[in-house]
């Protein structure tokens, strides 16, 4: 009950809450999360939030190195983990693990929790890399036998790790009785975790209290408690952290940059991702099915200008969607420059008769979306098409189908597209058949038979240089195609105050490492 008070209370004295040394974090994420569940998440915020008080088989240090968490070890050849063949992956889940309730982690729950993943009725926005294992064999307590039905070379990423389907494992015992999981208790108070932290309460729309879990297998938390609040407004939350009443601004939108860089006791933390910003089209509506209407309007889009006005030089102009620093990026592949009259040319080519009315999604809480929104629309302006932009609050409009989400339920022309992938360069759940929805995150409709060949070919084998060639032709047909335009690679910031220590993300999680965290 302490601890509570402390989560939920006043600093003393009178002082802004979080300028004592009170041991509770307090963190500001732009929106609510749509639930707390691992397996149901649909955003970065979901995902993040759940990451606090739930753990994947494997995730990654600062460096993206892998890391094992609930497995005793990462899998790999060398050590036997993968059959030479690819086909069959071994797990020994770390012992001594247990769950809030004191019940053991065993090889029971991540069978089940996959069988939950594979489960038609659990509304799952993606499957990827999931539905390639044939069958999960538990020999014991502690050991997990996977049996993909052809090998995939981006799986010990991918299944329950820090990939861009980045589910967490959940325990069977709470959950296994129920034919589907969509509107059960635990999606709002998950009572049973295995992280660092342990569920409190849900003051939807305004908090999230968690407390230390003591008994927290990788060591006691530094931290007493996390508070997740949510301050949808970014010059509130920028002015929380000024006053030292928040102490973590979630994933700071670039627009907060001349404000924050020049905040005393302040500090931003640069993160190089495996992630993007850009606008994608939705193909299975007119114009956008026509490549050559997708390709005039990369042509109209001035991503300089973008990119000079809406991230302050923060952020590096991008050519497709595999940032330049990883191994698989094409650095053959350079940006477009702005050409109106290729753009008109090729709406002319495309029998696209202006003016033409047409819609842009974003979602109602980035300030940088908003602006950049607008920038948008004049830049289209100029050739002829006027875009209504239309904001969802985020837990909506990246939502499932299932839930009514507008992006998983094609309910759009066009989309401001931030994306943030995993820590291999498989982005599969973003360009191939099998992941249209309502099974996958291919929410603008791309499927050829081209793309089909490449990706088999750089998910199937296990060696780099096969894959590199692989990705260098994927690069090059999503140039061609424009299913999405990219306009900048994500440098993500991330605002804390000075006295916050132990902060060391891996590529594409903040809280791996929360247990570290003090302050």
């Amino acid at each position: 009950m302490a601890v509570l008070a402390a989560l939920t209370g006043c600093a003393k004295s009178g002082a802004p809450a979080g300028t004592v040394n009170d041991g509770i974090l307090r963190m500001a994420v732009p929106q609510d999360p749509k639930t707390l569940n691992p397996i149901l998440t649909s955003s970065t915020i979901d995902g993040s939030v759940q990451r606090l008080m739930f753990e994947p088989l494997i995730s990654a240090d600062a460096q993206g190195h892998e890391v094992p968490i609930l497995a005793a070890a990462v899998p790999s050849m060398e050590n036997g983990g993968i059959s030479r063949d690819g086909l069959t992956i071994t797990y020994h889940v770390r012992p001594g693990v247990r769950w809030s309730d004191g019940v053991p982690l065993t090889s029971r729950d991540v069978a089940f929790t996959w069988t939950a993943v594979m489960n038609p009725d659990n509304n799952v926005v993606a499957r990827h890399g999931y539905d390639d294992i044939a069958r999960i064999d538990i020999p014991s307590d502690r050991i997990v036998v996977v049996h993909l039905r052809k090998p995939l070379a981006a799986f010990i990423d991918t299944f329950f790790a820090e990939s861009d389907s980045a589910y967490d494992v959940l325990p069977a015992h709470v959950l296994e009785r129920y034919p589907n999981i969509n509107q059960v208790a635990f999606n709002s108070r998950p009572d049973v975790t295995d992280g660092p932290f342990k569920f409190v309460r849900w003051l939807h729309g305004d908090r999230i209290t968690m407390v230390a879990n003591d008994k927290f297998f990788m060591g006691k938390p530094k931290l007493r408690g996390i508070e997740v609040q949510t301050v949808a407004n970014e010059n509130t939350a920028v002015n929380l952290l000024r006053t030292g009443a928040i102490d973590y601004m979630y994933q700071a939108s670039i627009t907060t940059y001349p404000a924050l860089h020049t905040i005393p006791g302040v500090r931003l933390v640069w993160l190089n991702m495996n992630g993007y910003e850009g606008m994608a089209f939705n193909m299975r509506r007119k114009p956008m099915n026509d490549p050559r209407f997708r390709e005039a309007i990369t042509y109209a889009i001035d991503k300089a200008e973008l990119v000079l006005t809406l991230t302050y030089g923060q952020e590096k102009i991008a050519s497709e969607d595999l940032p330049d620093w990883m191994w698989a990026a094409d650095p053959s592949l350079k940006p477009r420059p702005r050409d109106l009259a290729k753009a008109r040319a090729l709406l002319r080519a495309a029998g696209v008769k202006t003016p033409l009315a047409l819609t842009l999604v974003t979602d109602t809480a980035n300030v940088t979306h908003k602006r950049e929104a607008v920038m948008i629309q004049a830049m289209l302006r100029d050739v002829g098409i006027n875009l209504e932009v239309k904001t969802y609050p985020g837990d909506l409009l990246y939502a499932p189908a299932g839930m009514g989400g507008i992006l998983n339920g094609s309910k759009f022309d066009m989309s401001i597209w931030p994306w943030y992938a995993g820590l291999d360069p498989d982005n599969s759940s973003q360009f191939t058949c099998e992941n249209l929805p309502p099974h996958g995150y291919n929410e603008t409709g791309y499927c050829t038979p081209q793309m089909e060949s490449l990706q088999n070919n750089a998910l199937t084998h296990y060696d780099r240089a096969t894959r590199k060639a692989a990705y260098a032709g994927i690069e090059r047909l999503i140039a061609r195609d424009n299913p999405i335009l990219v306009f900048w690679w994500q440098r993500q910031q991330e605002a804390l105050r000075s006295n916050v220590s132990g902060f060391a993300p891996n590529p594409t999680q903040e809280a791996w490492n929360a247990w570290q965290w003090s302050k």
